[in-house]
């Protein structure tokens, strides 16, 4: 799919396969959290293994912020009506990302109050200030990606600006864009620590919560989505060079977080583990490129008699993967106070981690898919499904436009 082929865009199937693929991988990733924050030291040090292993799957984030520029670029590419998309796009994210900040923010206090979990950090009588700090800072309950995403959409127009402007040099913006991230990753492991940044604004000392963190991912997913084809061909070429390449690079993960992190630099195991790291861009760029692959061959077994069910639940989820994002939260929260509660041996553990892992998946589509399909509650994820100041314009015009309505990504 050169740049051309984005003004009718065709229904892209891989991108139903990764959008879910890489919200279950962030679902892992936080349930695998929350099973370290509830083991014991042992004599096995099994919560250090735990930990060892876990910066395989901090691929998910970069591949969630790949996947964001692919379809806002699928989406937009070629329109450039800037404030409907501002007010469809903000409608879309800060009334979400202001209630499910409110509401997690009840539930956290009463599940801690209930429970007495000393663990709580809020409380009624701050209920105001607490709740003001949450929203201006992303710092809680996952939702830092929402304030990431707002701050991508105020500089979209200006960097689909820059892929038109500089429309023969696609390669060479992205080239730009990678060493610009190498350089903020180097500055962000091995300068920042050593700085006093206590007088730096937030936004900057915090880069969790800068876009311009993950410029890279978002420049690559619309790089990729404008060379589709040239990008697919490109690795399938060369699968058999990056198959094996990124499985090591997997296994690679365990050696720098046990000896170069730990021992060498001697850093803390949350700064071991960060995304934060060069070696972390090398290896979710093949993380990606590899999952891209996979994608495309579930697109042709999709074409050619997949199961209806299994490609049902690909769609589905995918479709619901934004609000599962949002609520995931509360299936986090059960399953930490399961743990708490439950006091078996780290080994015992780690056998439950896969029904720990279904259990918030689980729940995390359960409330997405009662929010997508029960009015009015579609704007919680995202979709709303509740437009009542419409209702009379739509019947009037429903007979004349039915026959013209034909699926379109951009429903998407």
């Amino acid at each position: 799919m050169e740049q051309q082929s984005l003004k009718k865009p065709a229904y892209l199937y891989e991108i139903d396969f990764m959008r879910l693929f890489f919200i279950l991988g962030v679902l892992f990733n936080h349930v695998i959290n929350q099973f370290t924050a509830n083991m014991v030291s042992d004599p096995t040090n099994t919560e250090y293994k735990l930990l060892s292993v876990s910066l395989i799957v901090h691929f998910t984030r970069m591949g969630f912020m790949f996947m964001t520029g692919v379809v806002l670029t699928l989406n937009y590419y070629h329109r450039h009506d800037w404030l409907t998309f501002y007010r469809k796009r903000f409608n879309g994210s800060i009334w979400p990302y202001l209630i499910w900040n409110a509401l997690l923010l009840v539930v956290t206090i009463i599940v801690g109050e209930t429970t007495q979990n000393t663990k709580s950090i809020f409380s009624w009588s701050g209920f105001g200030q607490q709740f003001v700090n949450i929203i201006l800072h992303g710092s809680n309950f996952y939702m830092y990606y929402m304030l990431i995403i707002m701050q991508l959409y105020l500089i979209f127009p200006a960097l689909m600006w820059l892929f038109h402007h500089w429309s023969t040099y696609h390669k060479r913006i992205l080239i730009i864009s990678f060493f610009i991230q190498l350089v903020e990753l180097i500055i962000a492991k091995y300068v920042l620590p050593h700085v006093d940044t206590s007088n730096w604004i937030y936004w900057i000392k915090n880069y969790d919560i800068n876009v311009f963190s993950y410029q890279f991912y978002f420049i690559f997913g619309t790089f990729t989505i404008l060379h589709y084809h040239e990008i697919t061909d490109w690795i399938s070429k060369r699968i058999k060079f990056l198959l094996p390449t990124t499985i090591l690079a997997a296994i690679g993960t365990v050696v720098y977080f046990c000896w170069y992190d730990r021992i060498v630099l001697g850093l803390t195991e949350g700064r071991s583990v960060s995304p934060h790291q060069p070696y972390t861009l090398i290896y979710a760029i093949l993380v990606i490129v590899i999952i891209l692959w996979v994608g495309q061959h579930y697109a042709m077994w999709y074409k050619n008699g997949m199961p209806k069910w299994l490609s049902s639940v690909v769609k589905n989820g995918a479709r619901v993967s934004f609000g599962m994002y949002l609520d995931q939260t509360i299936g986090l929260l059960i399953l930490d106070e399961t743990l708490q509660h439950i006091h078996v041996s780290n080994t015992t553990m780690l056998f439950l981690i896969p029904l720990g892992y279904a259990f918030v998946v689980a729940i995390s589509f359960g409330i997405a898919w009662f929010c997508y399909k029960v009015r009015p509650f579609g704007f919680l994820i995202g979709r709303p499904n509740w437009h009542p100041f419409k209702r009379a314009k739509k019947s009037k015009s429903s007979i004349k436009t039915t026959a013209k309505i034909g699926y379109d990504i951009n429903t998407r």
